[in-house]
């Protein structure tokens, strides 16, 4: 028997149809073999699995459809011309999550290292162009090394096909990247550009360049981990959305995210039935925040206690902690929750909390998904950091994403509301569709404390026992000013709610804005900050 091109051929070729038949299933078993037992083995031994275990794990059983599975590159040179193995490394097609179509591609390491070639970018152009003429979701499994540095300029050229459909495809179709290898340069620009990053501690790294360039450049020296692990996306850079500590964890979650996800941005959110009354009430909120605005609280408690089954999704968890960006159900909808977070920073704005809520309420909007907003901020970060570092572009990200949102949208102010920051979070002057406030809330251009002081100022001087007046001038200004219901006389609130009758109230309201229509001006496209 002899090989042409690592394939290997009978010794007499068939004449007849089932003899090409049983050629091409030959075949096709070479393909999903994959290279070689031992590739497969060393795979394994690092903690991972195989492409076509991950799509497995990703799709449900039996729907995977394989595009382009005998694909091979056309390159010579460096002994590229006497390896050329089917599939060029990258796997390919669609299938069904919980019965909804899923386009899919995932690097093969054991092939070039997963290395991208020409063949190889082309296989993920077409699966791309697939999904958005489909309007279905892409989910891309990474794990390859970069560019294929023996088809040189050729690869380089595939990236760019690459991130011109990721951005063609932003806000069409859901795009989920889940980083499960080393994924250095241009395969780490991808993900950036798609809808959401996981990843996967120990096994998966992005960097744009590796512990040895800094180390060349820099002289520092660092672990591929420190450098761009998932712990260190999650927590620090913010380019991790998701980690977990194993594949199988990873890809599960994958599959939760899409439930929550509608196919395209022409359609809504799949509602499910739930058993979770819609009328239920939630006494235990009424002891959940303290009405002292100066003690901390978890606000996820009270998210869990509004939404369906106290279940939610949390985005970017580990990032930015004094906001929460969560997915959840109301009555069977999928909505978006954007909270300050009293137990971090007081629950304040800062640079990197303005970035994650921007992002999520882009997301939201982009896929017709309902936001509602729970305040209890005290404003901005104050301090030169924040001032140097831009917080005023940065905070107005948040500002103009909440601006520009077309989708329902309802905000709750449970307790504290000051300043910039109540604007930004989605007030009814920048357009909320309906404002909601428990009789905890305190709305005003700051605290009490701070406003007497500046108002006040000359007067507490003057006095005799300036303690005594700055103490009557607070509460005279808390008493004219900021009362539960001040704002709601002006119409700034829609209404002043029980506090057990959040549940209620919001699924209601999200009832009647199921219809809401409206349009942006004509334009080519917003100059948004950045």
């Amino acid at each position: 028997m002899t090989t042409v091109d690592d394939r290997p051929l009978p010794a007499v070729e068939p004449t007849d149809a089932r003899g090409r038949v049983a050629e091409l299933h030959g075949i096709r078993a070479q393909a999903l073999a994959g290279p070689s037992e031992k590739a497969t083995q060393a795979q394994h031994a690092k903690g991972k699995l195989t492409a076509r275990e991950r799509i497995e794990l990703l799709v449900d059983p039996g729907s995977f459809q394989e595009v382009e599975q005998l694909r091979r590159h056309r390159a010579s040179g460096f002994g590229l011309e006497t390896k050329k193995p089917y599939t060029d490394g990258v796997i390919t097609g669609w299938g069904t999550v919980e019965g909804r179509t899923v386009f899919v591609y995932a690097h093969d390491f054991r092939i070039f290292g997963g290395a991208l070639g020409e063949a190889h970018a082309m296989k993920i152009h077409k699966i791309m162009d697939m999904a958005i003429a489909a309007g279905a979701p892409l989910v891309s499994l990474n794990d390859g090394a970069g560019a294929r540095i023996q088809e040189g300029v050729s690869a380089l050229a595939g990236y760019g096909g690459i991130f011109q459909r990721n951005t063609k495809a932003s806000g069409v179709i859901p795009q989920i990247s889940v980083m499960l290898g080393p994924c250095a340069g241009g395969a780490a620009y991808s993900p950036a550009l798609t809808d959401f990053v996981f990843m996967v501690r120990e096994t998966s790294q992005m960097f744009i360049t590796g512990p040895d360039v800094v180390k060349a450049v820099t002289g520092e020296e660092i672990t591929q981990n420190g450098l761009g692990g998932a712990d260190v996306h999650a927590e620090t850079s913010g380019v991790c959305h998701f980690a977990y500590d194993d594949e199988e964890t990873c890809i599960a979650e994958v599959r939760y995210l899409l439930s929550l996800l509608p196919q395209n941005n022409r359609e809504n959110p799949p509602r499910v039935a739930t058993g979770d009354p819609a009328d239920r009430r939630g006494d235990v909120l009424l002891d959940l925040v303290p009405a002292d605005g100066s003690r901390p609280y978890d606000m996820t408690k009270v998210i869990e206690e509004i939404v369906d089954d106290g279940e939610y999704l949390e985005v970017h968890e580990r990032w930015a902690r004094n906001i929460i960006c969560a997915l959840a159900r109301l009555d069977g909808q999928v909505v978006g929750i954007v909270a300050n977070q009293p137990q971090s920073l007081a629950g304040v704005l800062d640079i990197e909390a303005s970035e994650k809520a921007a992002r999520f309420v882009q997301m939201c909007d982009a896929f017709d998904i309902p936001i509602l907003t729970l305040l209890d901020v005290p404003g901005f970060l104050p301090g030169v950091d924040q001032e140097h570092g831009g917080i005023i572009r940065h905070g107005a990200k948040l500002l103009y994403a909440y601006c520009n949102a077309t989708v329902p949208r309802i905000s709750l102010i449970l307790r504290k509301a000051y300043g910039g920051a109540y604007i930004v979070m989605d007030s009814q002057s920048i357009g909320a569709d309906l404002t909601y406030a428990w009789p905890t809330n305190e709305i005003a251009v700051m605290g009490a404390e701070g406003a007497a002081n500046v108002i006040f100022r000359r007067q507490i001087a003057e006095a005799e026992d300036p303690e005594a007046m700055r103490a009557r001038v607070v509460k005279e200004y808390k008493s004219e000013l900021m009362h539960p219901y001040y704002a709601a006389e002006r119409g700034l609130v829609d209404d002043v709610i029980d506090p057990a009758e959040t549940r209620e109230i919001l699924i209601r309201s999200l009832a009647m804005l199921q219809s809401k229509h409206a349009e942006l001006p004509s334009r080519k496209h917003g100059n948004q900050p950045q």
